[in-house]
């Protein structure tokens, strides 16, 4: 595992080192020593996973997440619309470099604390920007009298830890990397084991003065043999609006937090079972 992730590692970053630092050092002003990179993310997620981007100081996000049914019974259920997992998420900068946030997913109607947190920002000698990830969530579904085994306050919670590792290459492309460590209290396919190793790959590419293509792919590295549950690969647009980002997007995935996409995604993108999201912000300043 450690050596595929150094070979991912050096293979999506390696290159932009090489080949981007001309054109780089041509775009900044020789005697300007310190300049920090703008964001590689305008949103705060890619579109499952977290981005780098951090909220600044003092401000505040309400975000309202949408993930809707299937979209495969087409009219009969309006492609999905009918069935909908909503997520309503409170963000808060402690500072420029510390969030905090809490939230409530109707899908197992979890609520989950997390930190979000710089550790190296990309500047001229710094070629990435790194930041920590940690989330603790609680299912509250769980029905003792609907399982064959009792159920305790631990098998409720699930824990991930993420390292965010991104690059801003130019203008219009990002790409990053999330290795992940999460662990369920309780799982679905008891072959499962409990904690579970996951490797993210996402990018961002900028299609236009306020819109961008954004992809992100989960690859859960050991996952039981013969589990329902599948890798989580989604699609989005992202859509700048006066200072706010307003994300669309497909994925194989109905859960939006990350032990519940990671873990629990269902869907087929082969067999059309993809489900239509959208993420509504609204920022507020301190």
């Amino acid at each position: 595992m450690k050596k595929l992730f150094v070979t991912a590692c050096l293979a999506l970053f390696l290159p932009g080192c090489l080949l981007g630092q001309e054109d780089l050092l041509a775009s900044i002003d020789k005697s300007d020593s310190t300049r920090i990179e703008d964001a590689a993310f305008k949103g705060l997620k890619i579109v499952n996973f977290e981005s780098t981007k951090l909220l600044s100081k003092r401000e505040f996000y309400f975000i309202v997440s949408h993930r809707f049914g299937s979209i495969s019974n087409g009219f009969d259920d309006f492609f999905g619309l009918d069935f909908a997992n909503t997520r309503l998420h409170f963000l808060y900068g402690i500072s420029d470099g510390f969030n905090i946030s809490v939230s409530r997913s109707s899908f197992n109607k979890t609520y989950d604390l997390s930190l979000k947190y710089r550790l190296i920002q990309q500047d001229l000698n710094m070629p990435v920007t790194i930041v920590g990830y940690s989330q603790m969530a609680i299912n509250t579904q769980l029905d003792e009298d609907l399982l064959t085994i009792p159920v305790d306050f631990g098998d409720r919670l699930s824990f991930t830890q993420q390292v965010l590792i991104s690059r801003k290459f130019n203008d219009r492309l990002s790409l990053e990397l999330m290795p992940t460590y999460f662990h369920e209290g309780y799982v679905d396919y008891l072959p499962q084991d409990n904690s579970q190793w996951a490797l993210g790959i996402g990018g961002r590419y900028k299609l236009g003065k306020r819109w961008s293509l954004n992809v992100d792919y989960g690859w859960h590295l050991n996952r039981a043999d013969g589990s329902p549950f599948r890798n989580p690969l989604s699609i989005g647009v992202d859509i700048e609006t006066g200072g706010h980002v307003f994300q669309l997007h497909f994925t194989n995935a109905q859960p939006t937090f990350e032990s519940g996409f990671l873990g629990n995604a269902v869907g087929d993108w082969s067999d059309g079972i993809i489900y239509f999201g959208f993420n509504l912000s609204r920022v507020f300043n301190f």
